[in-house]
């Protein structure tokens, strides 16, 4: 469902994709070639949300935010299945891993990797080229160039992938 909330609209790029089962409500943007999967809510009913290019919102994720803390989501990024992110900034080319959670007034830098199901805590700064795991995240070394590559090539290719979904 995409829903305009009165004033709170929602402004989705041509090029982009939004899967019949995903809920995007309210003052959202979502840039060129992004993709917001099956299951997956981009709720902006209460501050805005900005979805860059190239950003995938994988099956069953959950993107929302806080009065006065807008969320916004950089370009080619790969927010993993049943992520939460909320209320918080992520940067460019930056994989959130399956099941993490990223909190309130977070910020995630440019080519971090989040693990799998590890919580980044409220206000936590996150380096860029970091690689962060557990609970709560702790960076736990420094991203290599080819993993760099490697989250653009994923945002990439979710871009030709969702053109087999469009009807």
């Amino acid at each position: 469902m995409i829903k305009d909330l009165n004033e709170q609209k929602v402004k989705i790029h041509k090029t982009a994709f939004v899967a019949d089962s995903a809920d995007v409500i309210g003052d959202i943007i979502i840039g060129e070639n992004s993709s917001i999967w099956y299951g997956a809510v981009v709720r902006g009913d209460i501050e805005n949300i900005e979805i860059g290019k190239y950003t995938n919102i994988q099956d069953n994720a959950v993107v929302h935010t806080e009065t006065n803390i807008p969320t916004k989501i950089g370009d080619y990024c790969v927010i993993g299945h049943n992520a939460i992110i909320h209320g918080c900034t992520i940067g460019n080319n930056t994989l959130i891993g399956m099941g993490a959670i990223v909190l309130n007034r977070a910020v995630v830098g440019n080519n971090c990797i989040i693990g799998a199901g590890t919580v980044i805590t409220e206000g936590k700064v996150i380096p860029d080229n970091s690689m962060v795991i557990g609970i709560p995240g702790k960076v736990v070394r420094t991203v290599t160039e080819e993993e760099i590559i490697s989250i653009r090539n994923n945002a990439i290719r979710y871009s030709e992938l969702y053109k087999k979904h469009i009807d």
